[in-house]
């Protein structure tokens, strides 16, 4: 995942990717680190490579473990790597009761989409609208997993 996210080590609005000198909701740093309220005065100067590193592996550790108790289906690693990839970016919750986790584990499952890259694909809007940062990412995580190209958004 580290290959394809974007390493920032200061901090940045999530939503717009502006650097940040005061806490906003969506505060990100590292490799996507979402900084909670709480939180700002640790990271408001920045951090180095180190800090993102173990930030990083402290951060993903859930998403892994939801991808690997949420999908059943056997996945080689690039389908792994790609799911946890979605999984981190849209949220352990929401990942856990998608029409992806559904399709992936039963390509037969009733969803409203049409295929799995429909329900991938779907997965694009920021606070109810089309983001084309989200279209591109939602592209590249697809090639991975079905292709397992690894490129960057």
């Amino acid at each position: 995942m580290k290959a394809v996210e974007e390493l920032r080590l200061e901090p940045y609005d999530d939503q717009t990717g502006n650097a940040i000198t005061s806490w906003v909701v969506g505060a990100t740093i590292g490799y996507g680190h979402l900084i909670l309220n709480n939180q700002w005065d640790n990271f408001k100067d920045g951090i180095n490579s180190l800090q993102a590193d173990r930030l990083f592996e402290l951060d993903i550790a859930p998403y892994i473990e939801t991808v690997n108790s949420a999908i059943t289906a056997s996945m080689n690693q690039y389908q792994l790597d790609a799911a946890v990839i979605l999984c981190y970016n849209i949220g352990r919750g929401a990942f856990r009761s998608s029409s992806v986790v559904k399709l992936i584990n039963n390509p037969n499952a009733v969803t409203s989409y049409s295929s799995l890259e429909n329900a991938w694909k779907a997965w694009n809007k920021s606070q109810g609208v089309i983001n084309q940062g989200l279209v591109n990412r939602r592209n590249s995580e697809w090639n991975i997993y079905s292709q397992g190209i690894y490129e960057r958004w």
